[in-house]
């Protein structure tokens, strides 16, 4: 993919920035500090997208030059939204939740163009149906540590979390955090929009 102008990535997510790579792109990263609370009289795909909004649009005030990607993940599971854990109990609950259950993983992402100040928004969605999950499964992988950082409190890509699930239906790279396939077709309509294909 050529992209025509710098890239701004407004994540810390190391998950994010593998993906990226992972498709040859390079790019700076700048966090945007935002607050990723959530609005109750917003539906989920428009609070990933606010967010994802947000965030590009907070580090692009320091940018003279480039397109800025936001974005933002989170796991719904019979309405309930599960963000990243605040403590261990939490993400012990979460888990216990998710066992044997069908959830949705929502990303959205914003592209957002200086100095124009032109943005587009998507947002994309996949099922995850996780197998029944005994206790001590659970306690050991959030005892080690790795779902603190993660929206429903597991990652699907390098670590136990793997194991957890029996089978997804829509976009894998989504559950990973960022939906590569949309995000690709996106881009290249954003850039034509600006004029730079």
């Amino acid at each position: 993919m050529i992209i025509k102008k710098p890239l701004i990535l407004a994540s810390a997510s190391a998950r994010r920035q593998h993906l990226l790579r992972q498709i040859g792109l390079q790019f700076k990263v700048v966090e945007s500090g935002v607050d990723e609370t959530f609005n109750a009289t917003e539906s989920v795909n428009e609070n990933v997208e606010r967010i994802a909004f947000e965030k590009a649009k907070a580090v692009g005030r320091n940018i003279g030059d480039g397109i800025i990607i936001g974005a933002d993940t989170t796991v719904v599971l019979n309405g309930e939204i599960l963000n990243k854990p605040l403590s261990f109990d939490e993400a012990v609950s979460m888990l216990s939740k998710l066992s044997g259950n069908t959830h949705l993983v929502y990303t959205g992402f914003c592209l957002y163009d200086k100095p124009s100040d032109a943005s587009i928004l998507a947002h994309e969605i996949t099922k995850v149906t996780f197998r029944e999950l005994a206790n001590n499964e659970i306690e050991e992988y959030v005892r080690a540590g790795s779902p603190m950082d993660k929206a429903g409190a597991y990652g699907i890509q390098d670590d136990y979390g793997a194991v957890f699930v029996e089978r997804i239906e829509g976009c894998y790279y989504n559950v990973v955090g960022f939906p590569l396939a949309k995000f690709y077709l996106v881009m290249e309509k954003f850039q034509k929009q600006l004029g730079l294909l």
